[in-house]
């Protein structure tokens, strides 16, 4: 994997891997030293690191006891998932007008690569190439606010999606559903794309909503408890 341009933007990809991976829980402390230590990094650009995802809600910063990773929270999840059904109806309803040959291969393409994350059990690759997938959706209605907000909702909830992408059950639905999604696509079927992607969303409420409520994340490993962050690729 190539490195991001600057070492903040390296440190926030694999503070965002590192949740994804659950090598880091909820409510695990992160040891600043100890994770700067593992990515060759200062502390700087680890704290603007740490200051961005505070603000999208994924870590806590509680003053004489440091950062921790956010607690998942019901309320938490369903005010963002409301959140994105409202602009993401909106954005896909004109983005499918602006489908081309290009855009419908994008799609496609991000699909397949969700098929092949799937077929290697890369959870952080399946993970990744969704989000990649949705976006292929939406970005052609080329409205760049929009995008900025519904990327901001996409990040709050990447700690939600790890648990739901931890079942087999689910994996399998979302390529189900993805192969629904992409045929919409291609039929320029605006209505049954908002149709799609809302039932998307309500099966990934509904299979987390119990685990969430209950704080049971049992099936996960943990990287460790020292609150490291154990792998950084350049």
């Amino acid at each position: 994997m190539s490195r991001p341009p600057t070492t903040q933007q390296f440190v926030l990809a694999e503070l965002r891997r590192a949740i994804l991976a659950r090598e880091l829980l909820p409510n695990q402390p992160i040891r600043q030293d100890s994770v700067a230590r593992g990515l060759g990094v200062s502390r700087v650009p680890l704290r603007e690191a740490l200051k961005i995802l505070e603000a999208e809600g994924q870590v806590v910063y509680r003053p004489h006891r440091g950062y921790t990773v956010a607690e998942l929270s019901l309320p938490d999840l369903l005010e963002v998932y409301r959140l994105r059904e409202l602009l993401e109806s909106e954005a896909v309803t004109l983005a499918v007008d602006h489908y081309g040959a290009a855009e419908l291969e994008r799609v496609e393409r991000e699909h397949r690569a969700v098929v092949d994350a799937a077929e290697r059990d890369d959870l952080v690759e399946m993970i990744a190439a969704n989000r990649r997938f949705h976006f292929a959706l939406l970005e052609p209605a080329g409205m760049p606010r929009f995008m900025r907000v519904i990327r901001t909702l996409w990040d709050a909830t990447d700690a939600y999606r790890a648990v739901y992408y931890n079942s087999a059950d689910n994996r399998s639905r979302v390529l189900d559903e993805h192969e629904a999604i992409v045929r919409a696509a291609r039929e320029y079927d605006g209505a049954e794309l908002v149709r799609l992607l809302r039932a998307h969303r309500q099966h990934a409420v509904e299979s987390l909503r119990e685990t969430v409520d209950t704080g049971d994340s049992s099936g996960w490993s943990s990287g460790g408890s020292s609150g490291a962050v154990p792998r950084a690729e350049s």
